[in-house]
């Protein structure tokens, strides 16, 4: 499967339009820019997660996801090799799109980033007036990085979620 995705930064209050929110704990055991191995604990699920590379543009990759037993996944948790982020996803119907909204917590307390998959790279969509700077592309805001400034203890803050390196 190919997963096409764009990231913003999130600039404004999308609270007002969140249909439902669950929380996030997730680690990686593999955490190299040409690939990913993430575990994820979402609500009451449990998945396995292996990604790609990012093309050039950083829209798109490979992208294959299993649903496995939450109790697994806790005990994969303790495996991984990065820290864990921790964050709460909210749900935001905008036009005909679903934007993903993660308030993340912890070491990455402040960044809030929107994420939205589409069917194809050149897809138009609407852009909601609290979404911010495109990040696409940009390899401090993939989750991968983002756990292993976790583990490497150097993270920075100041609400843009970009470690300071």
């Amino acid at each position: 499967m190919i997963e096409i995705e764009r990231k913003f930064l999130v600039k404004g209050d999308f609270l007002p339009f969140v249909s439902k929110t669950e929380k996030i704990v997730q680690a990686y055991l593999l955490a190299e820019p040409e690939k990913t191995v993430r575990i994820r604990i979402k609500g009451d699920s449990a998945y396995l997660t292996v990604k790609g590379e990012a093309n050039a543009n950083g829209f798109s990759r490979l992208e294959f996801e299993y649903p496995i037993p939450v109790e697994d996944a806790q005990k994969m948790l303790a495996l991984t090799a990065t820290g864990r982020i921790e964050k709460e996803r909210n749900y935001v119907l905008f036009g005909d799109h679903l934007f993903e909204v993660d308030v993340f917590h912890g070491k990455h307390e402040g960044l809030i980033i929107a994420e939205l998959e589409l069917e194809s790279e050149d897809e138009a969509f609407e852009k909601p007036e609290w979404l911010g700077e495109e990040v696409t592309g940009d390899e401090r805001y993939y989750n991968a990085y983002l756990a292993n400034q976790i583990a490497h203890n150097s993270v920075g803050n100041e609400n843009t979620g970009a470690c300071q390196s």
